[in-house]
């Protein structure tokens, strides 16, 4: 019965209407992640550290992805259909991203952030088995719909950084949004201010919305055994007596340390530079180069799945972050340098994570697949992000010598020394030669 109504459900949906819902997933997330340390950095200046501040914020996002398995697992493969739960926490987290709007001291703000999180992580993997669901052919019209999440995310980095900047300049807000603003409004820097909050919230609310309007996904394991282990990832942990895979596993919880600080300090540090005189765009604008990049390696993985080997791909990805932080610590005010090391996030992300799917795909048995990819995504997302997370405050603090002045140079690189030291170590240690086709894509990481 259930499979005949999964069978039904596979209608010729047409792909712009998951295109609209992959867009505004990914919008929203963009609008708010990527301006949010600067926001910080300006809404809590007078706070003794607010370097803490930054890195406890963005930690909320890897507790919620430790979380997130058990929503998915529990209510959407369970309970209720999975654009009904999509719908669901869209709204509720519309709520808290207004009221993360409006916070004015760290611990509200923090808590109400992770009210956000722990609404918005399950909806990545509900996003994707919603439109598995509703595909008539997932392996190929997938990553037609996926690719609009990363336009959403482009189009937020464009809204935030260049669109909404002449509205402040020319009074155009609304009165009721204006008054929310926080920062010096006078800089027309959208980042500095709790519009992206707003923009995301009303983003929110309309996805929210929409999901309601999507063909039924109905739950796939309802009536089934609940084991917390296994929506973890756990039952798969047996893969890490593979001295190789074990490897692997280590060096993506270690290299997600420095990963995290690019995410939390990256956009701060080339709006502190002076980008947006020298390229005439704002920081969050120039930040989506980085996805523009991934996209276009992504279409380029083919051609290098043929001609290398995992450990190459792997080392190519973890160079492209030794590289991505030496620019950032020599280039301070070159243009051409912070630019470019954005660029390199398109290797950073499709040479180690995109491989690094295909290789735990590669090295589970076909029952244990979701689970080894669950494992991969607990130890990078979670696990390595929340390290870093909390790591990078301090290297900060053993570098300031001037309170208000920032080490930029010594700490970006201290995280270049840390990516060069993982590499040179997976290197020595990761003995598998395999390689991979392009045809071994899993589809849930399509």
């Amino acid at each position: 019965m259930s499979n005949t109504t999964s069978e039904s459900n596979r209608t010729c949906l047409p792909l712009t209407r998951l295109g609209v819902m992959m867009f505004l997933e990914f919008f929203l997330w963009g609008a708010w992640m990527v301006p949010m340390g600067k926001y910080l950095a300006t809404m809590f200046e007078n706070e003794s550290d607010v370097g803490l501040i930054i890195g406890q914020a963005y930690s909320t996002g890897s507790i919620a992805a430790i979380v997130a398995p058990l929503f998915v697992g529990l209510l959407a493969d369970r309970f209720l259909p999975g654009q009904v739960v999509l719908g669901l926490l869209h709204l509720l987290g519309a709520g808290f991203l207004y009221a993360v709007a409006g916070a004015a001291d760290p611990s509200s703000f923090y808590w109400l952030l992770l009210g956000v999180g722990l609404c918005y992580m399950p909806t990545l993997a509900l996003v994707n088995s919603v439109s598995f669901d509703l595909l008539k052919n997932p392996q190929k019209q997938f990553p037609l719909v996926r690719v609009w999440g990363t336009i959403g995310w482009i189009a937020a980095g464009i809204t935030v950084g260049s669109l909404l900047p002449p509205l402040l300049e020319g009074g155009l807000l609304p009165a009721g949004v204006t008054a929310l603003l926080r920062g010096d409004a006078s800089e027309y820097d959208a980042g500095k201010t709790n519009l992206p909050f707003l923009l995301a919230a009303v983003t929110s609310l309309v996805l929210g919305l929409y999901c309601f309007t999507l063909p039924s996904s109905p739950p796939k394991a309802k009536g089934e055994p609940i084991s917390v282990a296994k929506l973890l990832g756990f039952d798969a942990i047996g893969l890490l007596k593979q001295p190789a895979f074990a490897v692997f596993a280590v060096a993506s919880f270690l290299i997600c340390i420095p990963l995290a600080v690019y995410y939390a300090m990256a956009n701060q540090y080339i709006g502190e530079m002076g980008i947006q005189d020298s390229l005439g765009l704002g920081s969050e604008t120039v930040m989506t180069f980085g996805q523009m990049s991934e996209i276009g390696f992504m279409l380029l993985m083919p051609f290098f799945l043929t001609r290398f080997g995992v450990k190459t791909m792997l080392l190519g990805g973890m160079l492209a972050w030794v590289a991505r932080y030496a620019l950032f610590a020599f280039g301070a005010e070159q243009a051409w340098m912070l630019t470019l090391a954005v660029i390199l996030h398109g290797i950073c992300y499709d040479f180690f994570f995109v491989t690094g799917q295909l290789y735990t795909d590669h090295v589970a048995p076909r029952q244990l697949r979701a689970s080894a990819q669950g494992l991969i995504a607990l130890l990078t997302y979670g696990a390595g992000m929340y390290v870093g997370n909390m790591t990078f405050p301090q290297v900060a603090n053993v570098f300031t010598e001037t309170p208000d002045v920032f080490p930029w140079k010594p700490f970006w690189i201290t995280f270049a020394a840390m990516a060069a030291v993982i590499m040179i170590g997976f290197a020595v240690a990761f003995r598998d030669r395999v390689r991979l086709s392009a045809e071994e894509t899993p589809q849930e990481n399509a």
